[in-house]
């Protein structure tokens, strides 16, 4: 069988087709690269974007900082030393970008300036901690990629 340049092309079009939907059906299909939302209410939370920037805000005017660190028992969320813990009111919020289902929430409820999320609640990997607080009527928000 003698190939001309026409029967060329067209094979080069159905090989490059044959590509293309190789790669469409392997994303489609496999669970590896499904992601989730960051947020289901998107919308909503676009318009409470300013507000999270002020909280942001004063939370860095403070003259010490919200820390975190790794331990043996889980991660170990620190306030600012100069502030009343019993007065501190508010949530730590845990977002897993990998999947949704290991999510979570704990209200702050401190009587030292520590807050233990235990390690049994928490996988190895990337998570995003959310600590939104209130002292005394003003709000601060802590936001920070860590690795678990």
């Amino acid at each position: 069988m003698k190939l001309n340049w026409g029967t060329g092309i067209v094979l080069a079009f159905i090989g490059f087709i044959a590509f293309i939907m190789y790669f469409v059906i392997n994303m489609n299909t496999n669970d590896k690269y499904d992601h989730d939302l960051v947020n289901e209410n998107y919308y909503k939370a676009e318009l409470e974007y300013q507000q999270s920037i002020d909280k942001e805000k004063n939370a860095k005017a403070l003259t010490e900082q919200v820390t975190w660190e790794k331990t043996e028992n889980g991660i170990l969320i620190t306030f600012p030393k100069t502030l009343q813990p019993n007065l501190i009111k508010g949530n730590v919020f845990l977002y897993r970008p990998s999947n949704k289902q290991f999510d979570f929430e704990t209200p702050i409820s401190l009587s030292d300036h520590n807050l233990l999320i235990p390690d049994k609640r928490l996988l190895g990997g990337r998570w995003n901690i959310s600590v939104d607080w209130e002292y005394q009527g003003k709000s601060y928000l802590f936001k920070k990629e860590i690795i678990y």
